[in-house]
C-alpha cells in the first residue's frame, strides 16, 4: 500500500466546501489535475462516474461513502495496473474554522511497486488541490455576503 495524507484549515464553513465537493460541476475549478469529471446520477454512496486526470485516459470510479458535510470518499480501479486508486475527503468544523483532510491510498496486488510511481505527484498536487477548494469556497461566502 501507498499513502498520502494532507490538512489544512480554512475560514471556509464546511457547508460550502460540501457544496463544491457534491456538486461535481465545480471539480475542474478546484482541482486543475482534472481534465473532466462525470456521475451518471446524485452524489450518493454507489454512483458511478468517469474522471479524467490531466494527460490521462478517462478512469472510472465510485463514491464508496457520503457522508453530508463530513465527507465522501471514492475509489478508482486502473485497468490493466492491478492497483485501486481511493480518496477519502474528511471535513471537521470548529472554532469558526474547518479543517480539510484529503487521503491517497493506492492498494493492490502492484501498489508496492506501481504505488510510488503513480503516486509520486501526489505531495505537490493534493495540497494545490485543496488551496484551490478553501479559496473558491471563501469565494463563494464573499459572493454571497455581498
Amino acid at each position: 500500500m501507498w499513502q498520502f495524507e494532507h490538512t489544512i484549515t480554512t475560514k471556509a464553513k464546511a457547508e460550502t466546501i460540501w457544496k463544491l465537493y457534491s456538486d461535481i460541476s465545480t471539480w475542474t475549478s478546484w482541482d486543475k489535475g482534472i481534465v473532466s469529471v462525470s456521475l451518471e446520477g446524485p452524489f450518493v454512496q454507489g454512483m458511478r462516474g468517469f474522471l479524467q486526470p490531466e494527460g490521462k485516459e478517462k478512469l472510472p470510479y465510485e463514491l464508496t461513502e457520503v457522508n453530508p458535510l463530513q465527507g465522501f470518499s471514492d475509489v478508482t480501479d486502473i485497468p490493466g495496473a492491478g492497483i485501486q486508486v481511493s480518496f477519502t475527503h474528511i471535513l471537521t468544523e470548529s472554532d469558526g474554522e474547518t479543517q480539510i483532510t484529503h487521503r491517497v491510498r493506492i492498494t493492490g496486488p502492484n501498489a508496492e511497486t506501481l504505488g510510488p510511481r503513480f503516486g509520486a505527484h501526489m505531495p505537490k498536487s493534493v495540497p494545490h488541490s485543496m488551496e484551490g477548494l478553501a479559496a473558491l469556497a471563501l469565494k463563494m461566502e464573499r459572493e454571497q455576503s455581498e
